[in-house]
Formats: structure tokens, C-alpha cells, sequence
């Protein structure tokens, strides 16, 4: 299986930048078959929502409201997934989750712990 750490969430004053990353471990026989890796993020209240993916060919998926602002970005070498954001929002406050889907040997979905965006004035 793989494990997901992620690390770069905080408190940022409106108008800055963080950048998310997520280190997938754990099965070479999962890592190395890593297909889409991504960014979502649930507000209190809210449903998850899909932020940001890439898949395998370098291609990206943004939601409207953070295309244009946000970076999502992979280092295969290092099996990571990053994201970096740009002019924060107050309404990006939210629980950022990593996500990275495997389909080898088996397919399966994994999700990070989640990481604390606050945004403040």
C-alpha cells in the first residue's frame, strides 16, 4: 500500500502563498504504477472538493476557483506531488488532502491525513 505524508499548511495572511507538498511511500509495486495524483480540500460545512490533478502524462485539472492561482506539479523521482498557491483567498481556508490513485498490482485510492490552510487578514 502507500502512505501519504503531506507537509506546508499553516497560517498565511491574505494575498500570500504556501506550497503543498505529498511524499507517497510505502509497496514499490504501488508506487512505481502511481497514476493521477491530487489536491482536494473540504471547508468546515462543506463537501471535499477536487482542487487540482495531474495524471501520469503531465496533464492538469483545475477547479475554476483556483485555476490561475494555484500549481499543482509531480516529482516522479521523488514521488512527489506538490502545490503551490498563489494569492490566498480567505475562502481557501480549508483541510488540504493529498490523493494519488494506483492501478498496480491492484487499484486502489489513497488519501493523505489532510493539512491545515488558514487564511487570514
Amino acid at each position: 500500500q502507500v502512505q501519504l505524508v503531506e507537509s506546508g499548511g499553516g497560517l498565511v495572511q491574505a494575498g500570500g502563498s504556501l506550497r503543498l507538498s505529498c511524499a507517497a511511500s510505502g509497496s514499490i509495486f504501488s508506487i512505481i504504477n502511481i497514476n493521477t495524483m491530487g489536491w482536494y480540500r473540504q471547508a468546515p460545512g462543506k463537501q471535499r472538493e477536487l482542487v487540482a490533478r495531474i495524471d501520469s502524462g503531465g496533464r492538469t485539472i483545475y477547479a475554476d476557483s483556483v485555476n490561475g492561482r494555484f500549481t499543482i506539479s509531480r516529482d516522479n523521482a521523488k514521488n512527489t506531488v506538490y502545490l503551490q498557491i498563489n494569492s490566498l483567498k480567505f475562502e481557501d481556508t480549508a483541510v488540504y488532502y493529498c490523493n494519488v490513485l494506483v492501478t498496480h498490482p491492484r487499484v486502489a485510492d489513497y488519501w493523505g491525513q489532510g493539512t491545515q490552510v488558514t487564511v487570514s487578514s
